[in-house]
């Protein structure tokens, strides 16, 4: 795994030292040198590198990489260009639409929006390929938990959008009445008619953003 560098690396320094983070270092070295695991090697912390932890104005929570060849590239929900768009990222255009009246783009690549300041974390970094779920439990959710414990403890507003209940299961670490959680169901299909469709997690953040001084995303990709 390549190093996280500069803000967060100072913010996450006591981590890398742990016993559980060493084992975890150990055992996503080892499945990498036994098959295709997912994301590639040097994108593991993309999230982290895009966006500094100075510049996080949002913190969009997923759950593993996509597991397919080729979609996952360290940012959730997002994909590399070219690849096919998949079907919660679909819903979530959808709802960027309905609710800015956005274009709905034809790449699934988020990297515009984490360089404007919207962490795109996974609560687990890698994953077997072709297996959901298959890296849960190893380690990273300690790992991404301290960072959001990080992003919690920054004093200043924030924005903290919660799709589904493995995300809300963070609610509670974000104490800071200066920041503003959004929650509302998964956008996969299964979930996105449920309450997703409809629930304006866009306008919100970029209501709540200005209303502090801050300059409203353009979520247009």
């Amino acid at each position: 795994m390549p190093p996280i560098t500069g803000e967060w690396e100072q913010a996450l320094r006591g981590e890398f030292r742990k016993p559980y983070y060493r084992k975890l270092f150990q055992t996503v070295g080892d499945a990498y040198r036994s098959g295709p695991v997912y994301p590639p090697a040097d994108d593991i912390f993309n999230a982290f590198h895009f966006t500094p932890l100075s510049e996080v104005k949002v913190v969009i929570l997923g759950q593993d990489p996509y597991h397919e060849p080729g979609q996952a590239h360290g940012l959730c929900f997002s994909v590399k260009p070219g690849v096919e768009i998949p079907p919660s990222l679909v819903n979530i255009y959808q709802e960027l639409h309905d609710d800015l009246g956005c274009p709905i783009p034809d790449t699934g690549c988020l990297e515009p929006w984490a360089r404007q300041g919207v962490l795109l974390l996974n609560t687990v970094l890698t994953v077997q390929a072709h297996r959901a779920n298959s890296h849960r439990n190893i380690g990273w959710e300690e790992f991404t938990d301290a960072a959001i414990r990080v992003l919690a403890e920054q004093d200043r507003p924030m924005v903290f959008i919660l799709w589904g209940r493995p995300a809300q299961s963070k609610e509670s670490m974000i104490f800071n009445p200066k920041h503003l959680i959004i929650k509302s169901p998964h956008p996969s299909p299964l979930s996105a008619y449920r309450g997703f469709f409809g629930s304006r997690p866009f306008s919100r953040t970029n209501e709540f953003l200005v209303r502090n001084g801050l300059t409203a995303i353009d979520w247009r990709i």
